[in-house]
């Protein structure tokens, strides 16, 4: 059963309407003051908003004058800096969870819990004696512990080293291929978001831009806003006009004509916001000329080359441009084979169905 939320909030903002999917982790991405964690806490039933509906398939949480308890929910919450009983130990905190079980029922259901998130062996340990790893796991075993249909995670990686968050993001896969339970997930990290995340939401200031697969939303952002908060760096706008057989968009950039893939025709003199992934902005090698079949090719001057390890990041100033740059990433063997130095001067290639039309919008849901 997918999640349906609609929640309207004046102080601090808030505008979000969507579908999650059952079933999948769905991350919710957005800067601080975004308005995630308080989507978590309106889920969970610990923020009351101005307006507000929530369903779980046909189960209404909250709407039509209902307001479901906490306790009424069947959600497990992993809130910031895990929240565990500092008084209690490792089983005492996950049995903390079980108190509508009977006692003997409670050690068997915790123990169990405690083995799934793998930090069985350490029950009679207190939390200041437990590494920040372990904590998030006891965290994970007490949200667990009551079979929840929804897992709610907020920033639950953020407060461990980079080499442990490696080994919770496997863990939690793991967790979440035996269990089948619906995670959302609230994190500031893309590249979280993109190796945990099936489903990815974009918000900023309590607003969702755009949601979807998350392979989709990083590589076609919706807006402007979208392609910012992804990081994108290619973002320009150009006069679009309709192209020779009156069938695709032309993009006008300086003194470049790039051909698009959309059959969008707009009025004469529109200006259209695009964007491009650097990883997609093509080099034309010297040594193997790609003639006629070289698509929107854009001649450039190298300003800059950046060699981070196995990858390089070239910044490029695009002929008759002055005023935009260019960033392309490539692997740094590439750099030096085809002597990529400040200076030199390069072709390359922008693909039609690369380059992402943005709408002119502030942003939209998808």
């Amino acid at each position: 059963m997918s999640l349906w939320l609609d929640l309207r909030h004046d102080g601090p903002p808030l505008d979000f309407r969507t579908e999650i999917p059952e079933g999948k982790i769905t991350a919710l991405v957005g800067p601080s003051g975004s308005g995630k964690t308080s989507i978590l806490r309106a889920i969970a039933g610990l923020l009351r908003l101005d307006r507000a509906e929530i369903r779980l398939g046909s189960e209404v949480w909250d709407g039509a004058g209902i307001h479901l308890a906490t306790r009424e929910r069947p959600i497990g919450l992993v809130p910031q800096h895990y929240g565990l009983f500092p008084h209690l130990t490792v089983i005492g905190n996950v049995e903390a969870a079980l108190n509508h079980l009977a006692p003997a029922d409670r050690r068997v259901r915790a123990t169990d819990c405690i083995a799934l998130a793998h930090v069985d062996g350490l029950e009679s340990r207190y939390p200041r004696d437990l590494s920040g790893g372990q904590r998030q796991r006891v965290a994970l075993a007490r949200a667990i512990a009551r079979g929840p249909r929804l897992l709610l995670l907020d920033e639950p990686f953020s407060a461990v080293d980079r080499s442990t968050r490696k080994r919770l993001y496997l863990e939690l896969r793991r967790l979440h291929e035996e269990l089948r339970t619906t995670i959302l997930l609230v994190t500031h990290d893309l590249d979280e978001a993109a190796q945990l995340a099936s489903h990815l939401c974009l918000l900023r200031n309590g607003r969702l831009l755009q949601s979807g697969p998350t392979s989709e939303v990083l590589t076609t952002p919706c807006c402007e806003q979208a392609a910012r908060l992804l990081d994108i760096p290619n973002v320009f706008h150009s006069m679009a006009e309709a192209g020779p057989s009156g069938r695709t968009m032309l993009l006008r950039w300086g003194p470049h004509t790039l051909r698009t893939a959309s059959k969008a025709l707009p009025p004469e003199g529109t200006t259209q916001g695009w964007a491009i992934l650097p990883t997609n902005v093509l080099l034309s090698r010297k040594d193997k000329p790609w003639g006629s079949h070289l698509e929107n090719p854009v001649p450039a001057v190298v300003e800059e080359v950046t060699e981070l390890g196995a990858e390089a990041v070239v910044w490029m100033r695009p002929e008759g441009l002055p005023d935009q740059r260019l960033h392309m990433r490539l692997p740094t063997r590439a750099v030096r084979r085809d002597g990529l130095l400040v200076g030199a001067e390069v072709t390359v290639c922008l693909r039609a169905a690369d380059i992402v039309l943005l709408q002119a919008n502030d942003g939209a849901e998808s």
